[in-house]
């Protein structure tokens, strides 16, 4: 199994986004919906991108968005990635030309990953998540990981309900591209705790073939 990659959602202070980023995190992401306990002005999100390091990939969330504020994230903040979690179209997702991602709202009955894999063919990667169809994530609910479902051929994020007690069962099942997690490192909504930050990186980590016993490995070779 290759290695998960690790992305924290709802930043909204610059002091939690690098607490995040020495934790290992390969991603954060800024919330622009502004019913959310999480959301962040453009301006924010700008500031603490500039004081993050390189190679931190930065992903602008959405929920069902006017175009224009689309937009207007992307020529101030020029985020690496478009993340549409609400009722958006494929040709809605695809009409701003950027890489994006699209939530899949596992908390509806019958929902096939592949079919929405078939028709967001051009998404860069499916998040699965524990919301209802047009309701935001952050609940801190998981998803049925029980029910039959045939993952599709396309990077695949677990969302929902993730914390460092649980998440390396979802790694374990579903053997994702990436984990995505947020109010699991809160000790708040919009504030995350450094130790539960820690605590979740850890835990995919250890889940990882070799992943903590090959770093203590290469530790004590090293030393």
């Amino acid at each position: 199994m290759k290695r998960v990659r690790i992305k924290i959602c709802g930043i909204t202070r610059l002091e939690d986004a690098l607490v995040c980023v020495d934790a290992g995190a390969d991603a954060i992401g800024f919330v622009f919906y502004d019913a959310s306990a999480r959301t962040i002005d453009v301006e924010q999100a700008c500031a603490i991108s500039r004081e993050l390091p390189p190679f931190v990939a930065r992903v602008a969330l959405f929920l069902d968005p006017a175009p224009a504020a689309v937009q207007t994230v992307l020529d101030q903040l020029r985020p690496d990635a478009l993340q549409f979690h609400g009722r958006e179209t494929a040709e809605f997702c695809r009409r701003f030309a950027w890489p994006f991602l699209k939530s899949v709202p596992m908390g509806e009955e019958n929902v096939e990953p592949r079919a929405w894999a078939d028709y967001y063919h051009d998404a860069q990667g499916l998040l699965l998540d524990a919301n209802r169809a047009g309701a935001a994530g952050g609940s801190g609910k998981t998803f049925d990981w029980q029910r039959e479902a045939a993952m599709p051929d396309i990077p695949i994020i677990i969302a929902g309900g993730l914390h460092a007690g649980n998440v390396g069962e979802a790694i374990t099942r579903f053997q994702p591209y990436a984990v995505d997690v947020s109010s699991g490192v809160e000790s708040a909504p919009g504030i995350k705790d450094a130790e539960r930050v820690r605590e979740f990186t850890a835990a995919v980590a250890r889940a990882r073939p070799g992943g903590m016993e090959r770093r203590q490995s290469e530790g004590a070779t090293e030393a």
